[in-house]
């Protein structure tokens, strides 16, 4: 999950650039841009867009409410820099691979169909299908790219981030669809469970949901 190629086949181009071009691109063409946007063993451009979400989505949750800034140093904007470090440097690539290990395992059960000897021929019982699946790099590649929305729901507004992660999680089940061929119900299976924890959880919307649901 975490080797790079280093001659990857198309996927994203680098740099500042690259990565706003990308933020753009998968908020308002995330059909397109899945479909041609990801690529097997690319995941470096991938990985740092998600850091870069994460630490968009941090310093708008510090600016927002700075009292949310734990006392690390004595200065307060240093303490801010460090939060915004360790979130981009740290928590962003842990989370996105976590995220990851969750799409893939909700991929696999998604791919259990009725199949007697499991050899993908639709006898009766049940097996795995593999079909034309795509890898688990792209996987790690939809997972970091469908978190666009998220740069934008730092600030603690309960609504914001409730449609950052509705939109965060419609990303992440068209890419899943886009990138490994799935049928409706499938995309679902696959992409619910990771869009719950990698968005709902680390990006706290559902936290946000209870606040405005009562929960």
């Amino acid at each position: 999950m975490t080797h790079w190629t280093t001659d990857p086949e198309g996927g994203r181009a680098r740099g500042p650039r690259g990565l706003v071009r990308a933020w753009v691109e998968v908020l308002i063409r995330p059909r397109r841009f899945f479909a041609n946007g990801t690529s097997p063993g690319d995941q470096a451009p991938a990985l740092t867009f998600a850091a870069v979400v994460a630490a968009a989505y941090a310093i708008g949750w510090i600016v927002a409410d700075p009292g949310v800034v734990p006392p690390i140093a004595e200065s307060v904007v240093l303490s801010a820099v460090v939060v915004v470090l360790v979130v981009a440097a740290l928590a962003a690539p842990v989370g996105l691979h976590l995220t990851a290990a969750v799409a893939t395992v909700s991929m696999i059960v998604a791919s259990v169909e009725r199949d007697g000897d499991g050899d993908g021929d639709g006898g009766r019982g049940w097996g795995l299908t593999t079909r034309d699946r795509a890898g688990v790099s792209e996987t790690v590649q939809v997972v970091a790219y469908a978190s666009a929305p998220m740069a934008l729901a730092g600030p603690p507004i309960p609504e914001l981030r409730l449609v950052c992660g509705a939109y965060a999680t419609v990303l992440l089940c068209l890419g899943v669809w886009t990138v490994h061929g799935t049928t409706p119900i499938r995309t679902l299976v696959g992409g619910l469970p990771p869009a719950l924890f990698g968005y709902g959880v680390g990006y706290r919307v559902v936290a946000a949901a209870r606040t405005l649901f009562g929960g």
